[in-house]
């Protein structure tokens, strides 16, 4: 008796046609994969979260559910047509995944959570088109990316990252020369810099904008930076808070 009634689930779940208890199961299906990859990004300190994932992935389901439901229901197509309504998903949501980055001030950041948008979208609309295991298999994908591959560039160095290193200097300073030799033998890349002199304080600011390793330790640079004259200040940001 209960395999039977199991049995009734898995079909009624699985059914090519539409109806209230499987629309809501992969409604709720989409809304806690979309939620697995949110807590990721989320962990990450990224602006899209839980809430904003759950919602992307819930959204595309629920546009793929209505582009089977109305050719299903009013035209009289057993699978309808889940190509008319979806389609506009996928556009749609590079709007998203671009608010994402335009959020860092243009900067090419937050591109790992716009593709982390992109992607929740398609396996929201693949729940919706009942890709159970598929949806599933391809967030367990996503976490794999996110956290197992963020661990492995870690610990090997991999990636760079911009960054700005300003000095306040005493004197009016005509050549980096030093500078640059510091930044090369610690295996930092010098982008560009920029020079502002202060002719009634008889001090120059320096920018330095540099590529420097992802996860390497850039304390040490810094000091041996501010040992090549009398430094008065020296700050480190990144690029995009400039």
């Amino acid at each position: 008796m209960i395999s039977y009634y199991f049995q009734l689930v898995y079909e009624n779940l699985n059914s090519l046609e539409l109806n209230m208890s499987n629309m809501l199961f992969r409604l709720v299906l989409s809304m806690v994969l979309g939620m697995a990859v949110g807590a990721e990004r989320k962990r990450k300190g990224q602006i899209a979260g839980i809430r904003t994932f759950a919602l992307i992935s819930m959204g595309a389901c629920l546009a793929m559910l209505l582009s089977i439901y109305v050719p299903q229901v009013y035209m009289g197509l057993k699978n309808g047509d889940p190509g008319r309504i979806a389609a506009q998903v996928i556009t749609g949501i590079g709007f998203l995944g671009g608010g994402a980055m335009i959020h860092m001030k243009g900067a090419v950041r937050g591109l790992t959570t716009a593709a982390g948008i992109w992607m929740t979208a398609i396996i929201g609309m693949a729940v919706g088109i009942g890709m159970y295991m598929c949806s599933i298999g391809a967030t367990l994908l996503i976490l794999l990316t996110l956290i197992t591959f963020e661990h492995y560039e870690k610990r090997r160095k991999l990636g760079q990252e911009s960054k700005v290193v300003s000095l306040t200097v005493a004197g009016i300073i005509r050549n980096i020369d030093n500078y640059r030799a510091v930044f090369d033998a610690n295996g930092v890349h010098l982008s560009t810099f920029y020079l502002e002199y202060n002719y009634e304080r008889n001090q120059t600011e320096i920018n330095f904008v540099i590529l420097t390793h992802a996860y390497g330790d850039i304390l040490p640079v810094l000091d041996r930076v501010s040992e090549v004259l009398p430094t008065k200040k020296l700050t480190l940001s990144s690029q995009v808070d400039i």
